[in-house]
């Protein structure tokens, strides 16, 4: 572990398991087990894959008009929200950049208790931002819980054997169930693609949590390295690389991700700017790329159109286990986002061939 590097509950696990761990976001995690990511990826579309995803920020946002109030800092509808559902946002600056993405569960129909789960790189600032903005509130930071992720097919079967009623979950749900005497915030969510659930435990109790689910034989666990293969096919962005403070919203294409009542209302930072690329203002836009060939194209590959002009850039990209292929997401201007447009990704200074398809690039297969 490096210096800076702050360990996890689950990392005397992650080291009896033969984790090759290195620093991510301030945290030292396993980016892959001895199996390897390639076998992790695949045993996590035909099973369950189990994550330590403990670095990301948890904390309640408790008040009278809690829901109300964070709207003023993001374009999600969350006082449209159910009791126990749950929204996927963004924080956004004035001129409509992202400053995070995050899920915000509503915990009761008057809206006054909110549980937030943010990305580990931006809690800080974050919360930060949330207590500035909304002062009247109360963000209780859980530095208390840990954080796992089941994913996969058969991740329901494997949990309900020990957590009985998690099965009957709905997709963007979440609910809190009793284990071995404490309580458990349990959401039918994640971030593969795949079925699964994100459970929130008390970090005592992380460790013998993760044994017993390790001991189904569903159940193996997988790193950092899987799951960002896993994300890439589901065409999900990673913060800090496919969207950041430069990126809205909509350029991200995350237009599903603000209602009607919020793009009429507004009253969220860089609304302006986001309304007016609702109305086919962009310049430019996420797209998702298959090459031609073996070689892969990673972050910062310049994209170029059949001319050789570069009109974009990498955000992220990498083999594809499930495709068998490399795959890349990027921006580019919209008149060469439409699924089939030929461009290439210079690696090395070579052209790649390479296409536009829609995402995600593996069908998700969420429980709906």
């Amino acid at each position: 572990m490096t210096d800076l590097s702050i360990p996890t509950p689950l990392h005397a696990l992650h080291l009896g398991l033969g984790g090759r761990m290195v620093p991510f976001a301030g945290y030292e995690l396993p980016v892959n087990y001895p199996a390897g990511i390639i076998a992790e990826h695949n045993w996590t579309r035909e099973n369950a894959g189990l994550f330590d995803v403990s670095h990301m920020g948890q904390a309640f946002l408790i008040g009278p008009g809690a829901a109300a109030a964070l709207e003023t800092l993001l374009p999600g509808d969350i006082q449209g929200l159910g009791a126990r559902r749950i929204r996927y946002s963004q924080f956004t600056n004035s001129d409509g950049g992202i400053l995070d993405d995050l899920m915000v569960t509503k915990l009761s129909d008057a809206g006054d208790r909110l549980f937030l789960i943010v990305n580990a790189a931006c809690k800080a600032q974050d919360f930060a931002h949330i207590q500035k903005s909304l002062p009247d509130l109360d963000l209780d930071i859980a530095t208390h819980r840990a954080l796992l992720a089941l994913q996969g097919p058969k991740a329901a079967a494997a949990l309900d054997r020990h957590i009985h009623g998690v099965a009957a979950l709905k997709f963007m749900e979440q609910r809190d169930f009793v284990w071995r005497g404490e309580i458990l915030f349990i959401s039918r969510s994640g971030y593969t693609g795949e079925d699964g659930f994100e459970i929130s435990v008390p970090a005592d109790y992380a460790h013998d949590l993760a044994e017993t689910l390790l001991a189904e034989e569903e159940v193996k666990a997988v790193g950092l390295g899987a799951r960002d293969s896993l994300r890439l096919e589901a065409g999900l962005c990673l913060y800090g690389h496919d969207i950041d403070t430069t990126t809205s919203p909509i350029e991200a294409g995350l237009n599903w991700s603000i209602s009607k009542r919020r793009r009429a209302e507004g009253g969220f930072p860089g609304a302006d700017r986001i309304r007016w690329e609702l109305s086919d203002g962009l310049k430019r836009l996420r797209v998702g790329l298959i090459l031609d060939g073996k070689a892969p194209a990673r972050e910062g590959a310049e994209i170029a159109d059949d001319t050789g002009e570069v009109v974009g850039r990498v955000t992220s990209g990498g083999f594809s286990p499930s495709l068998g292929k490399p795959i890349a997401m990027g921006y580019v201007p919209p008149r060469f986002a439409a699924p089939g447009t030929p461009l290439s990704l210079i690696v090395r200074g070579k052209p790649l061939s390479a296409k536009v398809v829609a995402f995600p690039f593996v069908p998700n297969r969420y429980h709906r």
